[in-house]
């Protein structure tokens, strides 16, 4: 008589679970001491794999100071061009009716043919895990996971040039008040008055950061971000003043006064103008004409 093939049973050093092949244990089973015995399928199937929408990061960054770019945990997140414009507009004005996005993003076409478009980059939008544009009745707003660069840079620039700035408090890098201008390029006439508006706001801030860095004697980063200034608009006299008053608080005298006859030189060049009396001031035993 053939003597029958005993069935294995083994036992795992960590979790005392006993399992055995499937041949001999085709099921989980249940000792007498009620420990459950696990089946060789359990041990070796494979996990199902789910397909999901690519995620959304838990924080995205938008920006719009230089070229458009959502950038995401993994990177550079490619968006489409009319879903560019909704988020950039979004970016900007934080909140809106869909009747106002939809007439200022697409001017150019029937009032139902706008709202289309809409729904089209609403759908591509919110496909993700995370939908980045959210809607609050009729009204549409960026999700609080997307962090937009203009909005650090505001802050960063009206806490250097506001009325309650501490002077305790540590000034912004010249960096960040320094970047690009909005949205190069595009020529949409929703972004011409936001483009002046922080064009302004950024040259102000950078006057400021050059005086308050002055006052703290750092000197090499108050010339940065004078510099800085200048590169942004060469005709500017007051971007001119902070870097003069640079070099004057370091004693740099010649400095001071070759910087002032180049200025001098430009404006008349450019404009047929004098400096104002407020900067010859800033030499006293100069005048406009010598």
């Amino acid at each position: 008589m053939t003597d029958r093939v005993r069935p294995f049973t083994l036992v795992t050093r960590a979790t005392g679970r006993a399992w055995a092949p499937q041949a001999a244990r085709p099921a989980a089973a249940t000792r007498g001491n009620g420990e459950r015995r696990m089946a060789w399928s359990e041990l070796t199937v494979e996990p199902a794999r789910v397909r999901t929408a690519e995620p959304v990061p838990a924080i995205a960054r938008l920006c719009l100071l230089g070229t458009f770019r959502l950038e995401g945990a993994h990177g550079t997140v490619a968006v489409p061009a009319n879903e560019q414009r909704l988020l950039a507009y979004l970016g900007l004005h934080k909140r809106a009716s869909r009747s106002v996005v939809a007439g200022t993003l697409w001017p150019d076409v029937s009032e139902e043919h706008a709202h289309g478009s809409l729904r089209t980059a609403l759908w591509r939008l919110r496909r993700t895990r995370r939908p980045m544009v959210c809607a609050d009745g009729d009204h549409l707003y960026l999700s609080d996971a997307v962090r937009v660069d203009i909005d650090d840079f505001a802050r960063a620039a009206l806490r250097v040039t506001g009325a309650g700035h501490d002077p305790e408090d540590a000034p912004p890098s010249p960096d960040l008040l320094a970047g690009g201008e909005l949205l190069p390029g595009w020529d949409e006439e929703w972004i011409f008055f936001e483009r002046e508006r922080l064009r302004q706001l950024r040259l102000h801030a950078l006057e400021s950061l050059s005086a308050l860095l002055t006052r703290r004697g750092c000197y090499a980063l108050a010339l940065e971000a004078a510099l800085r200034c200048i590169a942004i608009e060469p005709l500017r006299e007051s971007a001119h003043c902070a870097l003069v008053a640079v070099h004057l608080a370091e004693h740099n005298v010649a400095e001071a006064i070759r910087h002032y006859e180049a200025f001098r030189r430009l404006l008349r060049a450019e404009l047929g103008l004098e400096p104002s009396a407020r900067f010859t001031a800033m030499f006293p035993r100069r005048t406009s004409g010598t």
